[in-house]
């Protein structure tokens, strides 16, 4: 059969009239045939590409991206030997790597990276590592380093340039989709902590009393500023059939959810063993122990808690650890400053010291945390213990509430600009005692 009754027109087969014409010929095939190979490899790039692309769309894990990047340099880009480096937390981590032992695997290089700002070729032929590559790929995000990729063995005969322009784009995306992964896990994290901050928040405002009791006799008033969302500060008190009111001051080790839970239980243990009227020596004695038992020794508490008996003008107090609460009674000011060490570190407390005080006539008692005489103003002064015992001084003859208005009135004053740089609370007792015949 005559195969050409197959074609419309006659097959033309060229008459090869030199050697050289035959040379010629089968050089434009041999380009002709690089040509398609190099349009099929570029295909299989571009594939390869939208693989990734899509993956990283579809949510896949690092591990997977890292392995699709790993197997993307191996077979389509004829890479032999490839580590990527991610920042993981505040170190750089081995992401994947191809042909390299563990061993060396292990060398620490985190000293060289800075030095990498742009891709290059590496000329350090010292290191163990480094020596085994030809080109170091850094991947920036906002001029910070997130990645490092260090490629080596290509053929001589490759257009290396278009290659390695190839290799920068897809470690680029697979470096920032993994970036943008810890940012968003991370947000995730802030979010959660943001809302477990908001309960511990509500949790500890809940435990702090907000109907403070105001009698002929007595009056309490508050200032409670928490410098984080939740603080460490503490105040309560609890009145009694027979006349007898307790009130007292702390200030929890630590911030945050830690710091409101522990809060949560010690209100509790103040309300149980404070109702059990088995008196203060007993009563720091045991709820020292149930601190203890909690915390292991591991946070404590400055605590100050006084008693006074309306009927007969007895205080009663003891303080452990804490700031020493202020007192001026008809005129005469003293720091209230004995009883023990600090709760929830020692299975047993060394000493316990009580001291009662007759009251008569007009007296109030301030009692606050260590946010208050911590506090520094733009001059660099702080506000000291001897400036609010001047204060008191002055504002004696106040109410309770009319004390707490105008100490806030002289922070903000004394402060001016700047900001508070820690818990503060504030529990003004203010008591009218009728005079002893």
């Amino acid at each position: 059969m005559n195969i050409a009754y197959f074609y419309k027109k006659p097959i033309f087969i060229p008459k090869i009239q030199k050697v050289s014409e035959y040379a010629d010929i089968k050089k434009k095939l041999s380009k002709s045939e690089k040509l398609e190979r190099e349009l099929n490899l570029k295909q299989l790039q571009v594939n390869r590409l939208l693989t990734i692309t899509q993956a990283i769309n579809d949510n896949v894990k690092a591990a997977g991206l890292f392995e699709m990047y790993k197997s993307f340099l191996g077979w389509e880009m004829g890479v032999k030997k490839m580590i990527l480096y991610y920042k993981k937390e505040d170190d750089w981590a081995v992401a994947t790597s191809l042909g390299v032992d563990d061993e060396l695997l292990r060398h620490d290089i985190t000293q060289y990276l800075g030095s990498f700002r742009r891709t290059n070729h590496i000329v350090e032929k010292e290191h163990p590592l480094l020596k085994l590559f030809d080109v170091v790929i850094p991947v920036l995000h906002k001029e910070t380093p997130i990645a490092y990729a260090f490629i080596s063995g290509f053929s001589e005969d490759e257009d290396l340039y278009n290659k390695v322009q190839f290799i920068t784009t897809i470690t680029n995306i697979v470096a920032v989709a993994i970036e943008n992964k810890r940012l968003f896990k991370r947000q995730l994290e802030q979010e959660r902590l943001r809302h477990e901050m908001e309960l511990a928040k509500e949790m500890q405002l809940s435990l702090i009393p907000k109907d403070l009791p105001s009698t002929n006799i007595y009056e309490l008033s508050s200032i409670y500023r928490p410098h984080q969302i939740v603080g460490g500060d503490y105040f309560d008190f609890i009145e009694f059939d027979d006349g007898v009111f307790t009130f007292c001051v702390g200030d929890i080790s630590g911030k945050g959810v830690a710091a409101a839970l522990l809060m949560a239980n010690f209100q509790a243990n103040f309300h149980t063993l404070i109702r059990k009227r088995m008196g203060l020596k007993t009563f720091i004695e045991e709820i020292n122990e149930s601190l203890l038992q909690i915390t292991k020794g591991e946070k404590f508490i400055t605590f100050f808690v006084a008693e006074y008996d309306t009927r007969k003008g007895k205080l009663k107090y003891i303080n452990a650890g804490h700031n020493r609460p202020i007192l001026i009674n008809n005129g005469k000011i003293r720091r209230l400053d004995r009883g023990c060490t600090i709760l929830g570190m020692f299975e047993k407390l060394p000493s316990i010291e009580m001291e009662e005080l007759d009251i008569s006539g007009e007296a109030l008692l301030l009692s606050y945390t260590d946010g208050l005489t911590d506090m520094e103003n733009e001059n660099g002064d702080y506000l000291t213990v001897e400036l609010v015992e001047e204060f008191v001084q002055r504002h004696q003859h106040c109410t309770a509430a009319e004390f707490n208005q105008n100490l806030l009135t002289y922070i903000d004053s004394f402060k001016g600009r700047k900001t508070y740089t820690d818990d503060f609370t504030i529990l003004t007792c203010k008591i009218q005692q009728a005079t002893k015949n």
